[in-house]
This record gives C-alpha cells, sequence and structure tokens, in this order.
C-alpha cells in the first residue's frame, strides 16, 4: 500500500512515545484529531497520485503525525481536515509529489489554517486524565513568557502544560532528537545551529530587556519540536553540510525576533517556510565552495 522509505519509518518510531502522551493529555480529543489528519493526509496524496498508478509515499504518514501534533486540542475537526488537505496538496503534490516540494507541507497546512481560521485553531484546553477534564486553560508558557511571568519548568519537560498536542513534552522530544541522531536519519547540524540561532539572539535581546527567558523560551512553544522534526525534513531543508548550519541559525534567529517584535506569541512555522524558501540558494552559494559535500 506505501511506497517504503526506511528514514520516514523511523522518524514514526520516534513520534510513538509522543503520540502516547497527547491521548493521555487530551483523550478522545487527540485521537479524533489524529485520526482526521491521516484520513485527509492519505486519501489527497492518493488521489493525486491514483493516475499515475504509484503508490502513497510513507512520507505522508510523517507529514500527518507532525501536522496533527502541532493542533491544538480544541481545534475543530473540519478545519483540521482542510490543513492538512491544503498541506498535502499544495505544498507537496502540487509540486510533483515527495522530493520535489520545496516548503515543508506539515507546516504549510498549519499555518494555512492559522491564519484563515485565527480564532478556531487556538483553543487551549486543560491537558491531563486522558481529557477528562473539561474546561479552556488559561495561558500557554509563550504567553506567559510574553507578560513578563514564569512557566513550571516542570511542566515544559513533562508535558502537561497547555498548548498543541505533541510539543509539549521536553524530555520525549530530547529522546526523540538522541534516536534519530544515533540513527543518522536527523542531521545535528541543522537541529543544533536552530537551538543555537535562537538562543543567542534571544540571550542579547533579553540582555536589554527586550525578549523572554532563552531557556525557558527554548521549551516553551513548538521551538524544540520543530528543531527535531521539522528543520531536520531532508526534502525541504538544504543538501550541503555548510548549507544546515545557516539553514538552522537563519530560523532560530527568525524565531527569536518574530516572538519579540511581531503580534504573534509564536514564530517557528513563519521561521520554517522562510527557510525553505532560501534553502536552494543556500546550496547554491554555499555548495560551489564546496563541491561533492553530503548531508549526515
Amino acid at each position: 500500500m506505501f511506497q517504503k522509505q526506511i528514514i520516514m519509518r523511523k522518524v514514526m518510531y520516534s513520534l510513538i512515545p509522543i503520540f502516547i502522551l497527547s491521548v493521555y493529555l487530551y483523550g478522545l480529543k487527540a485521537l479524533e484529531l489524529i485520526a482526521v489528519s491521516f484520513l485527509f493526509g492519505i486519501g489527497t496524496e492518493s488521489i493525486f497520485l491514483k493516475k499515475k498508478n504509484k503508490k502513497v509515499s510513507e512520507a505522508v504518514l510523517v507529514t500527518c503525525a507532525l501536522y496533527a501534533m502541532s493542533m491544538s486540542p480544541g481545534t475543530p475537526l473540519w478545519i483540521a481536515a482542510i490543513g492538512i488537505t491544503f498541506g498535502v496538496s499544495m505544498g507537496k503534490m502540487a509540486y510533483g509529489g515527495f522530493g520535489r516540494n520545496i516548503f515543508n507541507p506539515a507546516i504549510t497546512g498549519r499555518l494555512f489554517i492559522y491564519i484563515a481560521f485565527p480564532n478556531m485553531t487556538n483553543k487551549w484546553l486543560i491537558p491531563g486524565n486522558f481529557g477528562m477534564t473539561d474546561g479552556i486553560a488559561g495561558a500557554t508558557p509563550l504567553e506567559i513568557l510574553r507578560n513578563e511571568g514564569i512557566p513550571k519548568f516542570t511542566d515544559l519537560l513533562l508535558g502537561t502544560r497547555p498548548g498543541s498536542m505533541g510539543e509539549s513534552s521536553g524530555i520525549l522530544i530530547i529522546a526523540a532528537a538522541l534516536y534519530l541522531l544515533y540513527t543518522k536519519t536527523a542531521s545535528w547540524r541543522s537541529m543544533g545551529s536552530t537551538l543555537v540561532g535562537y538562543f543567542l539572539v534571544q540571550t542579547l535581546l533579553f540582555s536589554f530587556d527586550l525578549g523572554a527567558n532563552p531557556l525557558y523560551g527554548v521549551f516553551s512553544g513548538s521551538l524544540l519540536f520543530i528543531s527535531v522534526f521539522m528543520v531536520t525534513d531532508p526534502v525541504s531543508s538544504p543538501k550541503k553540510n555548510g548549507s544546515l548550519i545557516a539553514y538552522g541559525l537563519l530560523i532560530g534567529v527568525s524565531v527569536a525576533l518574530i516572538r519579540t517584535f511581531s503580534l504573534f506569541p509564536e514564530g517557528t512555522s513563519f521561521a520554517i517556510l522562510l527557510g525553505n524558501t532560501f534553502a536552494p540558494l543556500m546550496d547554491e552559494i554555499i555548495g560551489k565552495a564546496r563541491v561533492g559535500e553530503v548531508k549526515s
């Protein structure tokens, strides 16, 4: 049924603990959003490939998984369906399918509904107890930081705080990063440079009382999640080692600047699409000086 892709399968393995946590935190709501994301994501790609008589790629499973984990647990199912359909069709298949897309399709879909339905995609729920605790959660850690407060660091590590379904547990995301690096599935260059770029600029801003505490900023919002799973996407990121570092730095710096100076409390999606835009140019410029370099 699916075109076998070992790298994508390893990414799915790394996401299993995060999936389990999301179900514990939000119960049926998480399961419904996951099901809708996979159903419409796989369905959209299969429609595009039907005339070509090709199998659906396992990469679409990763797209659906990352998209689902980036969802606010209170997002209406029909909006989630629109987002993943747009992401797969316009962010991937419109360019010719796997390996040809310029932009990360999961981020493309997430950002589309974030802009199109801003009041319906940021419904944060109280996490825990398999979603049995009813009610709308208070401020997310990023909103707390913006208001010069300090979120509980244990909540940031364990994931027991309001936010997107799979982006809340620092411990599980770090564990996934170690697995992906150990199996050489992801590049440490883009992953590390994203965090370094953010941390350096955010530290500078914080020293002038212009931004949030950089350490809390790394574990708040989706920065850690996108650094491990989105920035390291082998298709939409550069291919040269040097350009991978420049690519990560661009994204990390952009996140710090967007979070500090824009109206948006989070800037990761915008930063990734900005990085995707310049990825081919980075390979062109840096690649000329280092011909034959292979990404690891």
